[in-house]
C-alpha cells in the first residue's frame, strides 16, 4: 500500500494506472489526481511500471513477472507451490462499500443516508427528486461531484453491498437475499453484483463463508 503511495510521489505514474489496497482510495485520489487510479485491479503494468493492491495481492505480482520474464508454466507451479490463484485479477471482491462522505454538500449527504437506510426499498433518482425537493439536473451534478458516483451507481452499490452482508451472514438463497435488497429481476440482480464483486453470488458465497452455504442454492443450482 505504501509502496504505490511512494510510487506515485515519484510522479512516474502520473496518467497511468495505478492500483493500491482498497481502503487507500479516496487519501489516494485526494493526493494523486493526476494518476488514473483503479482500486479494483489486483495488479497493473504500464510501460514497465508495476504496481499491486492490497496486502496479499503482491504475490500475484510476483507470479505475473515469472511469468512476464519466464513462461506460464513455471508461474503455473509456484502458484501450486505457494498456493497462490493465479488468475485472479480483480480484488472487487474484497471491497467493502462505506459510501463516499467526506465532503461538504449536507443534502448529498442526506441523501445519501436515506438511500443507505432505505435500501430494500425500490428507490428511483425521480422519487429521490421529489422527496427531497430538488431537480433532477441539480441532484445528479451535486451528487457525482460529491461522491463521484451517479445516483443510479451509488443505489446500486448500497444495495450490493446490503446483498454481500446477506450472504456472508445467513444462510438465506440467492432469491430471497435478492427481494431483501429491493430486487426482483434474478437476471439483472446476478449481472449487477458479478459486475461489481468480480464474482456472481454463489461463488461469492462459496469465497467468503462456505461454511454458510445453503443447501437449498445447491440444490437450485443457484
Amino acid at each position: 500500500m505504501r509502496g504505490a503511495f511512494i510510487l506515485a510521489a515519484s510522479g512516474l505514474v502520473d496518467g497511468k494506472k495505478c492500483s493500491t489496497h482498497w481502503l487507500s482510495e479516496p487519501l489516494f485520489r485526494e493526493m494523486f489526481p493526476k494518476v488514473e487510479l483503479v482500486p479494483d485491479r489486483i495488479i497493473t503494468d504500464e510501460q514497465g511500471i508495476y504496481s499491486s493492491g492490497g496486502a496479499n495481492s503482491f504475490f500475484n505480482l510476483l507470479l505475473h513477472l515469472v511469468e512476464k520474464y519466464t513462461n506460464r508454466d513455471i508461474a503455473i507451479l509456484l502458484s501450486k507451490y505457494f498456493a497462490i490463484e493465479i488468475d485472479r485479477t480483480s480484488q472487487s471482491a474484497f471491497i467493502m462499500f462505506k459510501g463516499q462522505k467526506d465532503h461538504p454538500d449536507d443534502s448529498v449527504r442526506e441523501i445519501q443516508s436515506y438511500i443507505e437506510s432505505n435500501f430494500a426499498e425500490r428507490i428511483t433518482v425521480d422519487q429521490l427528486t421529489s422527496h427531497f425537493a430538488i431537480s433532477r439536473r441539480s441532484l445528479e451534478r451535486r451528487f457525482k461531484k460529491a461522491t463521484r458516483n451517479t445516483v443510479t451507481e451509488y443505489i446500486q452499490r448500497v444495495k450490493i453491498e446490503a446483498a454481500k452482508k446477506g450472504f456472508e451472514t445467513s444462510r438465506k438463497n440467492i432469491s430471497e437475499i435478492m427481494y431483501e435488497v429491493g430486487y426482483s429481476d434474478n437476471k439483472a440482480f446476478r449481472t449487477l453484483f458479478k459486475r461489481t464483486t468480480g464474482l456472481s453470488p454463489v461463488e461469492y458465497r462459496k469465497n467468503t463463508t462456505a461454511t454458510c452455504r445453503c443447501p437449498r442454492d445447491i440444490n437450485r443450482g443457484d
